[in-house]
């Protein structure tokens, strides 16, 4: 990694920043700002750190699309052969658009609708990981429909406290996700008797920016013990699902490893016969993606000096909504001497923040980067204000790619139509 920057493809060369050997600011020239830019090299290379530690193991890495479902992001996964954990319709169908294989993909979340569920069957989806007795109910109906068995696991809430945000947190019992891990047998033993099920695994997700391996292996010791007691009572799983939620580092964390995060799940796992799966989606894409920007205005104060960009919390919604730490970096810082200031947005909202206090030195019409923005930037991005969303670039050595372009106003009222007059 990058001593300097969490990105480990973002350096300084001659032209300023830059990202692999393209400059941020010939980016900027090119493509405009507000802008995502995705290293695929640092991709590449998150992806690697899996594959070293689950060698040799029966496993499979499912990318947890929500972190980015670019589709330019989801095909570099494909083609490494990753599977896919989704949670909506719309995901899946990006998926099987960015060639990805619907039999490796797994179905989470807790509203799934009818149609979605009849889409999924119909794509041939790997499995559904249930949430609900009422969904295992709407599961069971609608593949009797269809004619199909549709594979299931359980995800399982361990009530284990993950150490994490209260937002990401999400195995402990007053969280909506999973069934409680108390109900969870006797949910097996109602779909063991369902003609229109087949029982394929287990699952459990306890949050999102995990920095300690205990809580996850505590969740897969309480995991287990369930698994045993499934197999006492004939019901045979395919495969366990741990989940995802290795954290990143944003500002001074220090993460585990990949292998340091694994190997205590891994240990307790070993001389098992089911298949491993993980759903990774931070620790993939979080720190290989930036924010470029442009600072639009300069405005001392009183109390504090503010630095007006073009981005805004509509294009990176996690300081404002988490009060979330980015790393803010110059372009081409000038020499001329640091001041605090308050970086902030147009938009017409008093929580339109993107970082506090940071010392930059910077006059109007610079560049900075928002770094470890990968992950939760774009796809929590929205049209506030009436605001296009910003363009996607991947950088691929000396080359970009334009993964998705820069929205029109006029695309954003496509849709409407104005009252009839009279």
């Amino acid at each position: 990694m990058n001593p300097d920057f969490p990105m480990s493809t973002l350096r300084r060369g001659t032209d300023g920043l830059q990202v692999e050997s393209v400059s941020l600011q010939s980016i900027a020239a090119r493509y405009g700002t507000p802008t995502f830019v995705y290293s695929l090299a640092a991709l590449r290379e998150a992806y690697d750190a899996y594959a070293r530690a689950l060698a040799g193991v029966n496993a499979r890495v499912h990318y947890a699309v929500k972190a980015n479902s670019n589709l330019g992001v989801l095909s570099a996964f494909a083609r490494m052969g990753t599977g896919f954990d989704i949670v909506s319709g719309g995901e899946l169908a990006r998926v099987i658009a960015a060639g990805g294989d619907p039999s490796a993909v797994v179905f989470s979340g807790v509203g799934k609708s009818r149609a979605e569920i009849r889409q999924a069957l119909a794509a041939g989806i790997e499995c559904f990981n249930i949430e609900s007795a009422s969904e295992l109910d709407r599961i069971d109906h609608i593949a009797g429909e269809m004619d199909l068995r549709a594979p299931i696991a359980f995800r399982v809430n361990p009530d284990v406290d993950p150490k994490t945000h209260p937002y990401i947190s999400t195995g402990l019992r007053n969280n909506k996700f999973g069934v409680a891990f108390d109900e969870a047998l006797r949910l097996y033993r109602r779909a063991a008797g369902m003609r229109n099920l087949r029982i394929s695994g287990i699952a459990c997700h306890i949050g999102s920016q995990l920095l300690d391996p205990a809580p996850a292996r505590e969740a897969t010791e309480k995991l287990l013990g369930l698994v045993d007691a499934l197999a006492a009572e004939g019901i045979a799983l395919d495969h366990i699902d741990l989940g995802g939620g290795l954290g990143i580092r944003y500002r001074d964390e220090t993460p585990p490893t990949v292998t340091e995060y694994l190997s205590p799940m891994l240990g307790l796992l070993a001389g098992r016969k089911e298949r491993i799966c993980l759903e990774p989606g931070r620790s993939l894409v979080g720190n290989a993606g930036l924010l470029l920007t442009r600072i639009e205005y300069l405005k001392p104060g009183v109390e504090r000096n503010f630095a007006v960009v073009d981005a805004a919390m509509n294009d990176l919604a996690r300081p404002a909504l988490y009060d979330a730490y980015h790393g803010v970096v110059e372009v081409n810082p000038r020499g001329a001497g640091a001041r605090q200031y308050e970086i902030v947005g147009p938009i017409c909202e008093s929580g339109d923040f993107l970082a506090h206090d940071r010392s930059l030195d910077v006059a109007e019409g610079d560049l900075l980067a928002f770094l470890s923005a990968g992950a939760y930037g774009m796809t929590m991005s929205s049209n506030y204000n009436t605001r296009t969303r910003a363009a996607e670039i991947m950088v691929d050595g000396d080359k970009t790619w334009v993964v998705r372009e820069r929205e029109t106003v006029e695309s954003l009222y496509a849709l409407e139509t104005p009252l009839p007059h009279g």
